[in-house]
């Protein structure tokens, strides 16, 4: 694993991080036994896939996106229609549904991405809105507003991946792990570096002869192959995709993961995804009223903990490692 960008202990640290997450989360199904909190655990993986890609966008190339519940949508039911409409093997469908989501990126990001700020937002909330529309008015590709059905879900020969949901479970898990290191790799790198100096200043990266367009493209299809990824697991988890699972309030609630847990922050991505995942399992009550939940968790965040999540956790190990080693000397 590349990790030249760190210095010996970080890189250390980082391997020890890796390590201890993946015995976390492999040890979890067996904490949690029942099928629907297991269920939960593989939606809040798909989450991670996505919130580290967007992160990678947001938190370090920083070019916002408000339409990114787009690209999860075109890698679903693009997979979802050449299964059930061409009957072609899931196994095939999926790459090809990332792989059309991302030659779609590189085809709107070469336009979008010389806008700026809030210009750049807009445009990405239109792509998600066009998206969301077409899968509406296309029903006799996409199912219209009830959805795509019939979706065939993962199996390899007789085992079905799906029934016992572990086994999905560990599938989408290994992807999520995959993911953090590659994009803790990239991150660390001298694409990274570059992310970084184009999100502090564009003009001044751009003076120091980085080449910022090709960057920020670069970034924005790797987002949205991620994104992709979600969307093949999401669909061929449950055989089934309606356009409101990948409408604008999945947008928000993407970049509000991202804003919570901690821009460029891969630890955060997984604190964010996890925090607000798991929070509506708590607030069924409010499941009506959840975007305004999303609102006033992200307006407390930018009040309290500017740095997300991840940031303030780290401030209050420090603290008691601090305090724990004056006890020591006293």
């Amino acid at each position: 694993m590349h990790t030249h960008g760190l210095s010996g202990s970080a890189r250390t640290n980082h391997v020890l991080y890796l390590l201890l997450f993946a015995a976390v989360m492999a040890a979890l199904p067996w904490v949690f036994r029942n099928e629907y909190y297991i269920t939960v655990l593989i939606f809040l993986g798909i989450n991670v896939i996505l919130v580290v890609g967007l992160n990678a966008l947001m938190g370090y190339a920083g070019q916002i996106s408000l339409g990114h519940a787009a690209f999860f949508a075109c890698g679903a039911y693009i997979s979802g229609i050449a299964n059930t409409r061409l009957g072609l093997s899931p196994w095939i469908t999926f790459p090809v549904g990332m792989l059309l989501t991302g030659c779609l990126a590189f085809l709107i990001g070469k336009p979008i991405l010389r806008l700026k700020g809030n210009y750049l937002a807009m445009a990405t909330l239109g792509f998600g809105l066009i998206v969301e529309h077409l899968l509406v008015e296309w029903g006799e590709w996409t199912g219209g507003p009830s959805g795509l059905i019939h979706v065939e879900r993962l199996s390899i020969g007789s085992i079905q991946l799906y029934a016992p949901g572990v086994r999905y479970y560990y599938l989408v898990w290994f992807f999520v792990l995959c993911v953090i290191i590659v994009v803790s790799n990239l991150v660390d790198s001298r694409v990274g570096r570059a992310l970084r100096a184009l999100h502090g200043s564009e003009l001044a990266a751009r003076a120091l002869g980085v080449d910022t367009a090709r960057y920020k493209l670069q970034v924005f299809v790797l987002s949205a192959l991620l994104a992709a990824l979600g969307g093949g697991l999401y669909v061929h988890y449950l055989g089934f995709i309606a356009p409101a699972s990948c409408g604008l309030n999945y947008s928000i609630g993407l970049v509000t993961m991202v804003v919570v847990g901690g821009m460029a922050n891969l630890w955060g991505s997984v604190l964010g995804a996890a925090f607000l995942t798991l929070l509506p399992q708590f607030l069924t009550v409010l499941r009506d009223y959840d975007i305004v939940v999303y609102g006033l968790i992200l307006v407390m965040t930018v009040l309290f903990l500017p740095h997300g999540i991840a940031q303030g956790v780290a401030v209050m190990v420090r603290a008691v490692k601090k305090r724990a080693a004056a006890g020591g000397e006293g």
